[in-house]
């Protein structure tokens, strides 16, 4: 059965030992069934770490429609008495159902009860555990092993017997269930039935007990928390560009024709055919003069030069108006128009800063930092200096600040923008982002906030819990085996109720020594990883032309894009074969064709016998799918781009759903070839030529 939308709500645990509506003596408040809610105490049957929670309860959990969610809880009693548990949730809608799978348990000792749910409606769900004396599985295993024993033989079964007629005698059960009980348990009275025994493990009897169980002492949590947005706001593979590059022109005299949003557009149909979800757009709006920087962030622009869009504001406008030079807000409407026409969304960027042309600068110097000689601050982060940059100063005026930046992204909203990816988030106040977010989805909970949130641990998980859908990570920065472990395991587990992370391979300020000296095996291996270890992944152009040459003592590309015009010959390198976008393109096929890819926390790691060698899984049990079958995609990637690499690579069949030994047919989504594997197999990749294989697996029957 799909553990997704169950179509009939189940009755509640058969609540023996409560009268109804009497709660459990000393273990909370009743809810008039008889449920035990444990308010301030540990509650009768103890259930600790609820899960997904994010700091117990202080903020939503958070999901995507489509999403598998783990929820789980530590539950236990005192003694030997078995106990059980099952997820009690309400739909944004209201409707409060039982789900119909039970937890689990999880790992012998533990005393952690896990199942997976699917959450396929957008808005608010809540959920409670709910835990119970399982008293049918008690008595099962009791009466098992004495009866075998011979032992209290008929005590154990007048014990079952009075289980099944008191189950029989609940209303809330259907007929059908509820005449077979009555006739287990005459059975059970009778000491000349047959099949007296048999009774005990009777296959129907389980059924329907699993839907409805035959229990005691039930206790429950306090209802906590699911935001489940829109499906773009976990997934999505986006691409980078800057709108005044596309199209531009250099004139005779040396200045520059720039690119305008017309132009940008015919630009949209080659990324869509790259099988691109998203178009992110740097800052559209006028740029000042003061400080303008030059090629190479220098501080010695030319006459032609158009300066860094993140120094925003000019005599032309703020964050409300368009660059001229990139056409009018009747352009901006046409791009929008042809990306919908070409099924991609566009992002804009929303950087609270302003260059000193600002109006604001004039408007509001409250906004900013005076220093004692009478001058504003401008952005620093030593020995870095942004001379052409103020940054707010959020306490000075921090009610019309609010309201002027809600006004901001509000007008934006109301042209068609539903994404907005945040410069710099971790340089403003995180109560700030709680409320603006906050704000902005209670009226159109379909806006998607990215945080640029490349800065310590704390502050990157913090933005996230207070509403960003989506947050920049450590991952370009994490290129061994190790370190790629260890990062995506936390990204799946630690961190996965509330931060939904954005795998870019580069920015237009991160060009990685990985980047630089690994060549083209560099690029796909990066590019292989992002795209399949993580829902949602990001390109910055200039990825697929192997742009590598940096800056020298940066970080970054050599004439970075953010203060020059780069015009690209996208399609004379394609024609010429220089060009990765065929390799991204079969990347985001395979992401739209295998929903294994779609999911963050169902990555398992396997082994290999070479420290160069990463070896992932990504599964999906067949009643998620939506296919009836089950999604496997195996990734064995060479993380050295300098060499060629054998090893074996051992795989743990039970993550995927097989078992150990089984033969498995794979076949390789880059090349086409296949092959049959088992638990240990030879592999080898060359870094000149395929550094990765992506394999679809399947389980011979």
């Amino acid at each position: 059965m799909p553990k997704s939308a169950p179509q009939t709500e189940s009755p509640r645990p058969d609540e023996r030992g409560a009268r109804p509506g009497e709660a459990e003596s000393g273990s909370g408040t009743g809810d008039g069934t008889g449920a035990a809610l444990p308010a301030a105490g540990v509650g009768r049957i103890p259930i600790l770490d609820p899960s997904p929670a994010v700091d117990g309860g202080r903020w939503p959990a958070k999901a995507f429609v489509g999403e598998v969610v783990p929820f789980g809880a530590t539950v236990f009693r005192e003694g030997h008495d078995l106990v059980g548990a099952q997820v009690v949730l309400t739909t944004p809608s209201g409707r409060e159902y039982t789900h119909p799978v039970p937890l689990a348990p999880g790992a012998a000792g533990t005393d952690r009860y896990e199942t997976d749910i699917r959450l396929d409606e957008e808005g608010t769900w809540t959920y409670r555990i709910r835990a119970y004396a399982d008293d049918l599985a008690t008595w099962v295993h009791n009466a098992t092993v004495k009866i075998a024993a011979g032992v209290d033989v008929e005590v154990m079964y007048l014990i079952g017997a009075r289980l099944l007629e008191d189950a029989s005698i609940d209303k809330r059960r259907p007929l059908r269930d509820r005449k077979h009980l009555a006739a287990l348990a005459a059975t059970l009275r009778n000491p000349d039935d047959p099949g007296r025994f048999a009774a005990i493990t009777n296959e129907r009897l389980h059924t329907i007990a699993t839907l409805a169980p035959i229990a005691s002492l039930v206790t429950e949590t306090a209802p906590l928390a699911i935001r489940v947005e829109r499906e773009r706001a976990g997934v999505g593979s986006w691409y980078e560009f800057f709108p005044r590059s596309e199209g531009a022109k250099r004139n005779a005299d040396g200045s520059w024709t720039s690119g305008t949003f017309r132009t940008a557009a015919k630009r949209l149909p080659a990324v869509a055919a790259m099988g691109f979800d998203v178009v992110y757009l740097p800052p559209i709006h006028p740029i000042g003069h003061a400080f303008r920087k030059g090629p190479n962030n220098t501080l010695t622009p030319g006459p032609h030069d158009p300066g860094s869009p993140w120094a925003i504001g000019s005599a032309d406008g703020g964050h409300d108006a368009i660059h001229p030079e990139l056409g009018t807000v009747k352009d901006f409407s046409y791009f929008l128009g042809q990306a919908r026409k070409h099924r991609l969304e566009i992002a804009i960027d929303l950087a609270l800063q302003a260059s000193p042309d600002h109006p604001w600068v004039a408007e509001h110097p409250e906004w900013f930092t005076t220093l004692p000689d009478g001058t504003i601050a401008f952005a620093e982060n030593p020995p870095k200096k942004y001379q052409d940059i103020y940054p707010i100063n959020f306490d000075n005026d921090p009610q019309g600040i609010r309201d002027e930046v809600l006004r901001i992204v509000r007008y934006w909203i109301s042209l068609g923008v539903r994404i907005f990816r945040v410069d710099n988030p971790h340089t403003k106040p995180l109560d700030f982002w709680e409320w603006l977010i906050g704000t902005i989805n209670a009226e159109d909970p379909d806006v998607v906030f990215l945080a640029e949130a490349f800065t310590r641990p704390a502050i990157l998980r913090s933005l996230a819990k207070v509403g960003f859908q989506q947050s920049y990570t450590y991952f370009t920065w994490r290129n061994t085996k190790d370190e790629i472990e260890e990062f995506v395991t936390e990204l799946a587990t630690v961190t996965a109720d509330y931060l939904r992370p954005n795998l870019f391979v580069n920015t237009p300020d991160i060009l990685t020594e990985y980047l630089q000296f690994g060549g083209r095996g560099a690029f796909k291996t990066r590019a292989a990883i992002a795209a399949t270890a993580a829902p949602t992944w990001g390109v910055y152009a200039g990825f697929e032309l192997f742009e590598n040459v940096a800056r020298p003592g940066a970080e970054e590309n050599i004439d970075s894009e953010k203060y020059e015009f780069r015009p690209r010959e996208w399609a004379k390198a394609e024609a010429a074969g220089a060009s990765l976008a065929p390799y991204l393109t079969l990347l985001n096929q395979a992401r739209r064709d295998h929903p294994a890819l779609r999911q963050l926390r169902n990555i398992d790691f396997h082994w290999s016998d070479d420290d160069s060698v990463i070896v992932y899984s990504k599964h999906l049990a067949a009643e998620y799918t939506g296919s009836g079958a089950p999604d496997t995609i195996l990734v064995v990637a060479n993380l050295d781009p300098h060499s060629v690499r054998q090893t074996m690579v051992h795989l743990d069949q039970t993550s995927f759903g097989s078992t150990p030994g089984a033969t498995l047919d794979v076949t390789d989504l880059v090349t086409g070839q296949s092959w049959v594997w088992g638990d240990s197999n030879f592999v080898q990749l060359d870094a000149f030529v395929e550094p990765v294989h992506i394999l679809d697996v399947r389980i011979r029957p």
